[in-house]
């Protein structure tokens, strides 16, 4: 055997393991819950309110949102027949895999699924939600700086009129 030739053969292994190692942690630095990248979703979502990440509701909570953009909560969010065609599918693809229904009827609103009754209902004070820059808990980033990227850590989340958490 040549020394030469394992050491090398040795190297170019840890090598390897290195950049996958490297990659997984670039990847998974926000927990592997990073948005994937859409832009039409991004604009026509984003563009009354942050663009929800799709693993927040089930494939059936958001086939429901989407086919009643008509009367998308008090607003008319109507999208030509492809562009609709293309978000659900982005959705579908993308959605969480958590049940997002109640009473066998899927949830339309992001902030009623048992999850985020949860994470939010007892760490938010109610007097958050009176401020005029915050409203309500549609308002992810008034808490979120990250919201507009996509970005929900822990770490980035700061109540206003609150302590960092």
């Amino acid at each position: 055997m040549n020394p030469l030739r394992n050491t090398l053969r040795l190297a170019a292994m840890y090598a390897i393991a290195a950049a996958c190692l490297a990659h997984s942690f670039s990847a998974h630095a926000d927990g592997g819950k990073r948005v994937p990248d859409h832009p039409a979703w991004k604009q026509e979502c984003g563009s009354c309110h942050v663009a929800y990440p799709p693993r927040l509701l089930s494939a059936d909570s958001w086939r429901a949102v989407m086919a009643g953009l008509d009367r998308h909560f008090g607003a008319d969010a109507s999208l030509e027949p492809a562009a609709r065609d293309d978000i659900l599918a982005f959705l579908e693809r993308n959605a969480g895999r958590r049940d997002t229904s109640a009473g066998g009827r899927p949830l339309l609103r992001v902030t009623q699924t048992r999850w985020f009754v949860k994470e939010h209902r007892d760490e938010v004070p109610a007097e958050v939600l009176r401020r005029p820059d915050v409203k309500s808990f549609a308002n992810c980033g008034a808490c979120h700086s990250g919201a507009d990227r996509g970005v929900y850590a822990e770490r980035d989340i700061r109540i206003p009129g609150g302590r960092p958490r």
